[in-house]
C-alpha cells in the first residue's frame, strides 16, 4: 500500500530524499552533544581545565547550530514532498474520474468521491509533511542512542530489554483497536459531505417547503455520528501517550535506582550516568515519536486504501476494440439490444430493442415516466454499454469508434440542464472552443436563445453564476441546445429539453432545426405529443420495450398506448 501511494510522488521524490538526509544528519549531530557534555563533566570539570571546557562547549554550539539548520531544511523539504504527493494524488484521482462511465460513478457516492479527493489526500500529505521528521529521526536516534548507551554501561542498558517489549505490546494493542475506527471516521465524513451537498443543491426546494429545521436535524444526526466516531478513535489513540509515559518514567526510575547503586560502588561515574540519562531520554523520545508515527500511519493507510479503491476501479467502458474511424453520416441501428445497469439485476431495463434511424431523420421517443427513454439514448454515445445485442452507427458497432470521436459526433442535451460558472459565451464554447462569434450567434438563433440574450445586461459576457442561476429554466434549456448545436454533431439528442419552453417557442426551435440542420440526425424525447408529432418516425416505449413505431397518424390509428397518451394530453388541454 505504502509503495503504491509513494509511486505517485513523481518529481517531488528529490525533496523526500533531501528531507531524509537532513533529518538523519540532524539526529547524528544531536547524538554527539551528550557525548561532548559527558566529556566536559568527566574530564574538563574533574580536571578544572577551563580551556578544554570552552573548546568542547564551542564544539557543542557548532553541533547545535548545524542541527538547527538541518532541522529547518528538513521541515521545508518534507513540506514540499508532502504537498507535492498530495497534489499528484488529487490530479491522478481527478484524471481517473474523467474516465469513469456513469456505471463507475454509480459505484461510489458523489460525496464519498469528494472526501477521497480532499480529506483522505490531506491525511496522507500531512503524514508526510509532519510525520517525515519523527519517522526518520525516531529509528536513527533509537538505534544510535541505544548503541551509545550500551557502550557507556551495558549492564545498566539491560533495563531497555524490559521497557521496549512492554511499549511494543501496548502499541500493538492500541493500533489493532484504532485501525478500523479510522476507516469508520472517514465514512462518517462521507455522510456529512453528502448531507451538505444535497442541501446546497436543493436549497430552493428546502426553503420553498420550509424544511430548514428538518435539514438541521438531519445534519445534526450525521454530525453527531462523525463526532462519536472521531471521539472513539482519538480516545483510544490518546492512550498511547499514557502508555508511553508509564514506560518512560518506569525506565528512568529503574536507571536512577541501579545507576545510583553503581556510583556508590564506584563502578560508574556521575558524568557517565548524566550522559547515559541523556541518551535514555533520547531513546524514550524516539520511541514516543515511533509510536505516534504508527498511529498516524494507521490513519493514512485507511485513507490510502480508499484512494486506491478509486484508482483501481475497473473502467467498464473501454476502447479495446476501437479503430481509427469517425462517424460520417449519423445513421443509427439497434439490433435486439438488451441492457441492465448491473449484471446481477433480475430483469433488464431495456429488452429486445430493434429499430433503424436513417441519417438526417428526425425521430421522436414517447412513453410513460420510467419507460427507459433516457436510458435508451444514453447507449448511443456509450455513456453506458449495452448488455447484449448490437448497436451500430453508420453500420459500424459503437465499440469500434474511439470514445472521443464517438462523443464528438453525438451531442446530448440531457434532462438535467447544466451550466457552469463563467460567462454565457464561455458556456457556449463548451460546444466548440474555436467557434467564431458568428457561429455562436447562429446556434443561438436556431435554439431561440437570441430572443433573451440581447436583453441581458452584458449580453454574451453575462456571468451565469454557479449552475446558471442567473437565467430561468426555459432560458437555460435554450442555451444548452445552442451549446449542443455549436458542437456540429452528426446526431443531436434532445432529452425532454424543451419542457420548460412554451409551445410556440418550441415550434420555432423545431422548425429551425429542420430547416437549418437538415442533414443532422435528430432524436427527440418528449412528454408532449406536440413535440414529436412532426417527426419522421416515432417510437413508443413502455416498460423498457418498444410497443409501437411509425408516424403520428399511424400510431394514432393503430397504437393503444399512443392513443391513451394523446387523449390524456388532449383532455388536459381542453380543461
Amino acid at each position: 500500500m505504502l509503495r503504491r501511494i509513494f509511486s505517485y510522488i513523481g518529481s517531488y521524490r528529490k525533496y523526500l530524499v533531501l528531507a531524509v538526509l537532513c533529518i538523519t544528519a540532524e539526529s547524528l549531530f544531536e547524538l554527539i552533544i551528550p557525548l561532548i557534555m559527558a566529556d566536559i563533566v568527566d574530564i574538563g570539570v574533574a580536571a578544572r581545565d577551563q580551556a578544554y571546557i570552552f573548546r568542547q562547549s564551542g564544539l557543542m554550539l557548532v553541533c547545535a547550530a548545524l542541527a538547527l539548520g538541518l532541522g529547518i531544511g528538513s521541515a521545508q523539504f518534507a513540506a514540499l514532498a508532502g504537498q507535492g504527493l498530495g497534489a499528484n494524488l488529487r490530479e491522478t484521482e481527478y484524471a481517473k474520474l474523467q474516465q469513469f462511465s456513469f456505471a463507475n460513478v454509480d459505484h461510489f457516492q458523489l460525496s464519498s468521491l469528494v472526501t477521497r479527493m480532499t480529506s483522505d489526500v490531506t491525511n496522507i500529505q500531512n503524514s508526510i509533511s509532519s510525520g517525515m521528521r519523527p519517522a526518520c529521526r525516531g529509528p536513527v536516534m533509537l538505534v544510535a542512542a541505544t548503541a551509545v548507551a550500551f557502550s557507556i554501561n551495558s549492564r545498566l542498558a539491560l533495563v531497555f530489554l524490559v521497557a521496549l517489549p512492554t511499549l511494543a505490546l501496548c502499541l500493538f494493542l492500541i493500533i489493532r483497536k484504532v485501525r478500523p475506527l479510522y476507516g469508520k471516521m472517514q465514512e462518517a465524513i462521507d455522510l456529512v459531505n453528502r448531507i451538505i451537498q444535497e442541501n446546497l443543491t436543493a436549497i430552493r426546494v428546502v426553503k420553498a417547503y420550509v424544511r430548514g429545521d428538518y435539514e438541521i436535524g438531519k445534519f445534526g444526526e450525521v454530525n453527531t455520528n462523525l463526532q462519536t466516531q472521531s471521539e472513539r478513535a482519538f480516545r483510544i489513540a490518546t492512550t498511547n501517550m499514557a502508555a508511553m509515559q508509564f514506560v518512560m518514567y518506569g525506565t528512568i526510575l529503574g536507571i536512577l535506582w541501579f545507576g545510583g547503586g553503581m556510583i556508590r560502588t564506584g563502578s560508574m561515574q556521575v558524568g557517565a550516568l548524566t550522559g547515559f540519562l541523556s541518551y535514555v531520554l533520547q531513546i524514550l523520545n524516539s520511541l514516543m515519536m515511533i509510536s505516534n508515527i504508527f498511529l498516524m500511519l494507521t490513519r493514512s493507510l485507511a485513507s490510502g486504501r480508499r484512494i486506491i479503491e478509486v484508482l483501481d476501479e475497473e473502467i467498464d467502458i473501454t476502447e479495446d476494440q476501437a479503430e481509427d474511424i469517425e462517424v460520417e453520416r449519423g445513421e443509427i441501428e439497434f439490433r435486439h439490444v438488451y441492457f441492465k445497469y448491473k449484471e446481477e439485476a433480475a430483469e433488464p431495463v431495456l429488452s429486445d430493442i430493434t429499430f433503424h434511424i436513417r441519417a438526417g431523420q428526425t425521430v421522436g421517443i414517447v412513453g410513460q415516466t420510467g419507460s427507459a427513454k433516457t436510458t435508451l439514448v444514453q447507449l448511443i454515445p456509450r455513456l453506458y454499454d449495452i448488455t447484449s445485442g448490437e448497436l451500430l452507427i453508420d453500420g459500424v458497432p459503437v465499440e469500434r469508434y474511439p470514445l472521443r470521436h464517438l462523443r464528438d459526433a453525438v451531442s446530448m442535451v440531457l434532462q438535467k440542464n447544466t451550466l457552469f460558472s463563467g460567462t454565457l459565451k464561455e458556456n457556449l464554447l463548451w460546444g466548440d472552443k474555436d467557434a467564431s462569434q458568428e457561429e455562436i450567434e447562429e446556434a443561438c438563433r436556431i435554439a431561440g436563445a437570441d430572443e433573451f440574450i440581447g436583453r441581458l445586461e452584458n449580453g454574451y459576457d453575462t456571468e451565469m453564476g454557479q449552475g446558471g442561476v442567473n437565467v430561468s429554466g426555459g432560458q437555460k434549456q435554450r442555451l444548452c441546445i445552442a451549446r449542443a448545436i455549436l458542437k456540429k454533431p452528426k446526431v443531436l439528442i434532445l432529452d425532454d429539453s424543451t419542457s420548460a419552453v412554451d409551445t410556440a417557442t418550441e415550434a420555432r426551435i423545431r422548425e429551425r432545426l429542420a430547416r437549418k440542420l437538415p442533414d443532422m440526425t435528430k432524436i427527440i424525447i418528449a412528454q408532449r405529443i406536440s413535440s414529436v408529432r412532426h417527426a419522421d418516425q416515432i417510437l413508443v416505449l413502455d416498460d423498457g420495450k418498444i410497443r409501437g413505431m411509425g408516424t403520428h397518424e399511424e400510431l394514432l390509428r393503430d397504437n393503444r398506448i399512443y392513443q391513451e397518451i394523446y387523449e390524456s394530453q388532449k383532455e388536459g388541454a381542453d380543461l
